[in-house]
This record gives structure tokens, C-alpha cells and sequence, in this order.
């Protein structure tokens, strides 16, 4: 399981959004993004239909993502 506390672009609270994690600074959960792109959407349309989250935020939860899917490989 990812420890996402050390990304910073992500925040969970219990008594937010049903203690999801979302991006920081937002009601956005992270889950939202991987859904969106799932399901064929680009970065920039998640961006345009979820404008409180900063493109830096979505690159960030990319990179970690891809960061912990590499060190998982290694392992």
C-alpha cells in the first residue's frame, strides 16, 4: 500500500470527503483523476472540469505514482 502522506500534493482529513484523499487544497479526490484518465479523458480536460486543482498537483500524483510502481518492479 502507497504511503501517499509523502506526497505533497495530496491531503486526507477523516472529516473531509469521507476521509478521502484529494488533492491538497481541494474537495478533489485523487481517485478522480485515475478515473477520469481511465476512462479516456486528458489531463487538460481534468483540469478544465476540476479547476481548483493545479496542473502541478496532477503531475505530482503522477510522478509518485509511477515513482512507487518503478520501486515495487526493483523489489
Amino acid at each position: 500500500m502507497k504511503d501517499w502522506r509523502n506526497c505533497d500534493a495530496v491531503e486526507r482529513h477523516p472529516d473531509r470527503v469521507s476521509g478521502a484523499r484529494v488533492f491538497r487544497g481541494t474537495r478533489v479526490p485523487v481517485a478522480a483523476l485515475f478515473e477520469n484518465l481511465k476512462d479516456g479523458a486528458s489531463i487538460e480536460q481534468f483540469l478544465e472540469w476540476f479547476p481548483g486543482v493545479e496542473r502541478s498537483q496532477v503531475e505530482a500524483v503522477l510522478n509518485y505514482e509511477a515513482m512507487t510502481l518503478t520501486e515495487s518492479v526493483r523489489l
